[in-house]
């Protein structure tokens, strides 16, 4: 157990002394700590799984967090956020991260509402350079989403939280063939027991740049099922707001894998959108002008994890092929 120095200090591992929730998920809670040793603030990310998963399914999810926590420690990129260590207390593993003084692009939706689509494609350029070091390290994120993605107020953005990733070749099943992940943002093909590759990030990062200009995720009904049937078998719904993005948008959300826009090419249109903007840095992400029936601010689901059982994901492989 965590030793108290204090009321209100609890102290990880002997050395990062936590302070304050900065986040929370369905595969646990992000602590603003202190590293006691270096001196500096790092974030604390303590893996709980809260989703609802077996007890043989919550132990593999441990042992995969602690191995793939490790593979993403050797991710050097600036718009990554840095892993420096993964410790194990209480029989749970703790991710020790690079504190970020930025916002997650949940927040800002949910504040703001819709972004213009230059500050869109920035934020879309900075997580698809984030996903190929990733694919390049043989790591698989599995969990692309506004929750996960943090922006800074010079408009530029760093993918973090590889809770859930995976390496290149593991299963995305767990030993009861139930399946964890956000369904709002998950690739169709992970519905069919598919091997998560590189493609099923750029699906997602179509999905949260399409939520990010539209204010809604693409497939989102509001329940976990009827979303995943709606990503196996419906079109993305109709986009008002995209406008230049809506092309690089619709072929990152091709259903097929082998027909989904491929990262350069969608590095080249999302270069295209931005240089279209005023010359100049983009300014921090604003509210998009809005056209006719925009959805309120503060609808934004906010793509939790979840499982999907066995029965359900055949259920949901049937009508994809339907």
């Amino acid at each position: 157990m965590s030793a108290d120095t204090g009321p209100r200090t609890r102290i990880v591992a002997g050395r990062y002394a936590l302070s304050e929730v900065i986040g929370r998920g369905g595969m646990g809670t992000v602590w603003l700590a202190t590293d006691r040793v270096l001196e500096r603030e790092v974030a604390l990310k303590e893996i709980t799984f809260s989703v609802d998963v077996t007890d043989e399914e919550r132990t593999i999810l441990r042992e995969r967090t602690m191995r793939e926590a490790r593979a993403a420690a050797r991710l050097d990129h600036p718009c990554v956020t840095t892993v420096y260590d993964v410790v194990e207390e209480g029989g749970k593993p703790w991710l020790v991260m690079e504190h970020v003084s930025a916002r997650s692009l949940q927040e800002i939706l949910e504040e703001q509402g819709p972004l213009a689509p230059a500050a869109v494609a920035r934020i879309g350029l900075d997580v698809l350079a984030a996903l190929e070091a990733a694919h390049h390290a043989g790591i698989v994120h599995r969990d692309v989403k506004p929750a996960n993605v943090l922006v800074g107020k010079n408009g530029h953005a760093c993918l973090t939280d590889f809770g859930i990733a995976t390496t290149t070749g593991d299963s995305s099943l767990t030993t009861n063939g139930a399946l964890i992940g956000s369904p709002s943002y998950m690739a169709p093909e992970r519905v069919n027991g598919e091997e998560p590759r590189p493609e099923v990030d750029l699906w997602s990062l179509g999905a949260t740049l399409y939520a990010a200009v539209e204010g809604r995720p693409p497939f989102a009904r509001g329940e976990a099922m009827a979303t995943m049937m709606s990503v196996v078998s419906e079109h993305p719904a109709p986009m008002l707001r995209a406008g230049p993005l809506e092309p690089v948008l619709r072929g990152l959300l091709t259903k097929d894998p082998a027909a989904r826009t491929a990262a350069d090419q969608a590095r080249r249109q999302l270069d295209a959108v931005l240089a279209g903007s005023p010359p100049g840095s983009p300014p921090p992400p604003p509210a998009a002008a809005a056209p006719p029936g925009p959805p309120p601010r503060g609808a934004l689901p906010a793509g939790s994890v979840e499982r999907l059982d066995a029965d359900d994901l055949r259920a949901l492989a049937s009508a994809s092929k339907a």
